[in-house]
């Protein structure tokens, strides 16, 4: 399975923020451990940057999203992408540039702790705690 991170949840895990920080970090030690191809949306690094800096420091968030980088992949954001952000109803133009990322990567899900803030059916719009329980099969 192909996923993309939603900003919030590599937020939660940079700065450990509860109660979310559980889930988020589990996800990406299975991003990491190969179980779902994960993905972050190009134009989503200069928003980490500028979020984390803020509460960690410049060394310190250069080094965890060089870390990201070793075991994630980047989600190409183009024209074609920004086009197609600009024509979609989100109430959240990052999250429509997120949408549109995912689907023109071909990617079979969005993890997101805010599943609201995409109105789409495809791609699927997931928790990170029900992808957890998907993968790993536990109630």
């Amino acid at each position: 399975m192909k996923i993309l991170l939603d900003t919030n949840i590599i937020v939660d895990d940079a700065l450990e923020r509860e109660p979310f920080l559980e889930a988020s970090e589990e996800v990406l030690v299975l991003v990491e451990q190969g179980q779902v191809e994960g993905y972050i949306s190009a134009s989503t690094f200069s928003d980490l940057y500028y979020i984390i800096r803020r509460a960690r420091g410049r060394e310190w968030t250069l080094t965890y999203l060089r870390q990201l980088v070793n075991f994630c992949r980047v989600a190409t954001v183009d024209s074609t992408a920004i086009n197609m952000a600009l024509n979609l109803n989100f109430r959240d133009f990052e999250d429509a540039i997120q949408y549109s990322a995912a689907v023109l990567n071909h990617l079979d899900a969005i993890i997101t702790r805010n599943p609201r803030d995409f109105p789409v059916a495809t791609p699927r719009i997931i928790t990170p705690e029900e992808l957890i329980q998907e993968l790993t099969n536990t109630p």
